[in-house]
């Protein structure tokens, strides 16, 4: 065989098996005809993040008003603010093709495609592996509706070429709420059109509702319990019509509405590859498909899309196949972050996840932060702990405002080690400070179990 690892995809997943494995020994190539770093580094998690944070400087400025600075936020330049993001990403891009160079990887700049089990068509090149990977990630979806050509998806926001003064977000997961913020917080009128009560599906009740309340004092405009109809154009711009007879005169629509596996043009029908019945490739514990030599990591499988799980779970393969250490990636307590403005950050379950399984105590913490009772901004955090009746574990946390994802990785660490509520209560806390709060949450909310709730 030409490669003893051969991996298709150079995003998180990909770069770190292929750069472990060749750090072990291993014969490697991976092949990437996009771009280096997949979705999270170029048009996902990091230039959405620069984006939130661009945001928030406005409102900074304008809250610094309470600290007696005499300021005000001024006009946002939008193309200094993507020529700054694009330079960024350049060089996060030379880093990952670098660091599978240093390791001794052969790089591939072309797509792989499957002609059998083992050998694959790379460019126009034909090569051989003992071992593949998938790992080439998901993409973004839309709606099947009339007009829905007029409208963009997330991977377009990153690359526009001016900022909207109008914008309809749908859909009310993470990307919607996110780039709600994001584009209300850079002055845009913002809707946010989402077909359940509230946004945040599978996410804890608690948290959806003080989200609502958030990006609604942000002035974001919410349509819940809607779907669109149709998007048509008009002299100005564009006008969607809504389920409950809304129409809307915006000038960009945004479909946030999911993503999928990114399985299309691979070939898998050759190699024998099973997908599931959403395009997904299937994986055994081991990241194992239906053909054993064949594997497959990350947002591909479609299990806990998040970039620090592919990560785990690419250098978890290399390790095992290559470096005498066989391990898995374990999925429960896995921490993610929500950078809404304000963000949500949560561990373990939810209210009513735990409370499927048993008696659950509830601790609920509402206030307003140290900072916006100078501000004057209506701005709410909310903090939560779920805790087993019977044995005191803290089984989730979930925390809404600012801050939440940096307060919330030290909290992920306690919950993975089994932290009980005890635990906690004799923690002593940092004053002053919002994190503090979880270490003095004293009085319990309620409980919630089989037959009592969540309430």
């Amino acid at each position: 065989m030409d490669f003893d690892l051969f991996v298709i995809g150079g995003g998180s997943a990909g770069v770190r098996c292929g750069r472990i494995a060749a750090g072990h020994g291993a014969r490697v190539g991976v092949a990437e005809d996009r771009f280096w770093g997949g979705t999270c580094v170029n048009i996902g998690c990091v230039p959405k993040k620069f984006l939130v944070m661009a945001a928030e400087y406005g409102s900074t400025v304008e809250d610094a008003r309470g600290f007696g600075w005499g300021a005000s936020p001024g006009a946002h330049d939008w193309s200094a603010l993507i020529a700054a993001k694009d330079k960024e990403i350049s060089r996060l891009n030379a880093i990952y093709r670098r660091l599978l160079d240093q390791a001794g990887a052969k790089i591939f700049d072309a797509r792989a495609k499957f002609i059998d089990a083992h050998t694959l068509d790379v460019g126009g090149e034909r090569v051989t592996a003992e071992r593949i990977v998938i790992a080439t990630g998901g993409y973004p979806t839309g709606l099947s509706i009339p007009g829905a050509e007029n409208a963009i998806i997330s991977d377009d926001a990153f690359y526009l070429p001016e900022m909207p003064k109008r914008v309809a977000i749908i859909g009310g997961g993470y990307i919607g709420v996110e780039f709600a913020g994001i584009f209300a917080g850079l002055g845009a009128e913002t809707h946010l059109i989402y077909r359940q009560p509230l946004p945040l599906r599978g996410f804890d009740e608690d948290m959806r509702t003080g989200l609502a309340e958030a990006l609604t004092a942000n002035g974001i405009v919410l349509h819940p319990d809607v779907v669109p109809t149709s998007i048509s154009l008009t002299e100005t711009g564009k006008c969607i019509a809504l389920s409950d007879s809304t129409m809307l005169d915006v000038d960009l629509v945004f479909f946030a509405t999911g993503r999928a596996a990114n399985t299309k043009g691979l070939g898998l029908e050759a190699a024998g590859v099973k997908l599931g019945e959403k395009g997904e490739v299937l994986v055994d514990e081991r990241f194992a498909t239906s053909v054993p030599h064949i594997f497959a990591l990350g947002d591909v499988t479609d299990r806990l899309n998040l970039t620090p799980v592919a990560t785990a779970e690419g250098h978890a393969l290399a390790d095992t196949l290559f470096g005498n250490r066989p391990r898995g990636v374990n999925l429960n307590n896995v921490p993610t972050a929500v950078f809404s403005i304000p963000p949500i950050a949560t561990v373990g379950l939810t209210e009513a996840e735990a409370a499927k399984n048993g008696k659950v105590k509830i601790f609920v913490s509402k206030f307003t932060p140290m900072r916006h009772n100078l501000t004057g901004r209506v701005r709410k955090t909310v903090m939560k702990l779920v805790v087993d009746e019977a044995t005191d574990k803290v089984l989730g946390a979930h925390i809404l405002g600012e801050d939440a994802p940096e307060m919330m990785q030290g909290i992920a660490v306690a919950i993975t080690a089994g932290a009980t509520k005890a635990d906690f209560d004799r923690t002593i806390g940092i004053h002053p400070t919002a994190a503090e709060e979880f270490v003095t949450l004293r009085t319990q909310t309620r409980v919630a179990g089989p037959g009592i709730g969540p309430v």
